[in-house]
């Protein structure tokens, strides 16, 4: 083999390498986000909380009464979500123990159906372990017809072992935040294998 040859053959090699990496890296971008949400559910790591819609402790827990915690609301949209998507209270007061309902609404402004679904995280990261939503919307698809507004209910609780938590002596806020992505016809969110076993 000539150096010609040669250099033609190590040109192309590494063409084919770049090439690769690339599509990898385009796959890995697509395939990140979703991975990442498991990840957060499955640890409970990044304030996603971790149990799912925890209904056992509802009809024997009892209110800490000397631990009141303001829940605050946050909505957003994906840069490619239309809709308009915000919370109908922008914050409420609760105790650890117990039950609280809030309302998001969302619209869709567009001539089209728009199908959506969201994925939640609790800040602080700590307290997502203790935050345990019986009812929400998360995690299924919710269509909206052309113009169409409806209201999105949130029925959940703070684990009392929350009031009990070193780490959560000092918090008094905690904030709920929503974020909704445009989904495709038939599109389904993975779920982690304790969340299909839950329901």
């Amino acid at each position: 083999m000539d150096s010609k040859s040669k250099d033609t053959y190590h040109r192309r090699t590494g063409l084919i390498y770049v090439c690769a990496a690339g599509i990898f890296m385009l796959g890995m971008s697509y395939a990140g986000v979703p991975l990442y949400r498991m990840f957060c559910q499955a640890t409970g790591l990044g304030g996603t909380i971790s149990r799912g819609h925890d209904t056992s402790k509802i009809e024997t827990m009892q209110a800490v009464p000397e631990r009141s915690i303001k829940i605050r609301f946050n909505a957003d949209v994906a840069s490619s979500m239309r809709w308009n998507f915000k919370p109908q209270q922008t914050e409420v007061k609760v105790l650890p123990g117990e039950t609280a309902l809030a309302f998001y609404t969302a619209k869709n402004p567009t001539d089209k159906p728009i199908i959506g679904i969201s994925t939640y995280n609790v800040v602080p990261f700590e307290a997502g372990q203790y935050f345990n939503k019986i009812q929400c919307f998360c995690f299924e698809e919710q269509r909206l017809n052309p113009h169409e507004q409806v209201d999105m209910p949130v029925f959940f609780y703070i684990d009392p072992e929350f009031a009990e938590d070193p780490k959560l002596q000092g918090v008094e806020t905690i904030t709920l935040s929503y974020t909704f992505f445009e989904a495709k016809e038939g599109f389904q969110v993975p779920l982690p294998g304790y969340m299909t076993q839950a329901q």
